[in-house]
């Protein structure tokens, strides 16, 4: 593969009641264990990190195809639910929902379309058979 960006980020302190950077400064922040997790709370966390990059990674992807297709994209936006949970004997795994709006293409182009987005976007192809990730129009 060849590597057109590389992104680096760096996490200090005390996992996920730490901090983390990103060497361009973008991202300078902390971050800790959701109260659902029996954390503090009050900043934001892996999993929101994840969720934001998955989503916008997805749109461009989906925003991609979609001119192909000729499809009138005003209105598009990708929401990411990234879940957390067991996966046995004290390890950890996440499950992704995306959900997709596209108020102006009709229902049955919509899911060819995210179908189609879903085998390019690189956090798919990424995640694809290491996690579950659920495609929904809405």
């Amino acid at each position: 593969m060849q590597i057109y960006y590389t992104a680096q980020a760096t996490a200090s302190g005390d996992g996920r009641n730490g901090h983390v950077t990103s060497s361009d400064g973008l991202i300078d922040t902390d971050v800790r264990a959701p109260k659902e997790l029996g954390g503090p709370g009050g900043a934001t966390n892996p999993e929101q990190l994840f969720a934001a990059g998955y989503s916008a990674c997805f749109l461009s992807a989906l925003l991609r195809v979609s001119k192909r297709a000729s499809a009138n994209v005003d209105g598009l936006t990708v929401a990411a639910e990234v879940g957390l949970g067991s996966i046995g004997e004290g390890a950890f795994g996440i499950a992704v929902a995306l959900k997709v709006s596209m108020p102006n293409v009709e229902r049955a182009q919509a899911l060819e379309l995210v179908e189609a987005a879903h085998k390019v976007c690189p956090y798919s192809n990424a995640t694809r058979g290491n996690i579950d990730v659920a495609l929904e129009v809405v």
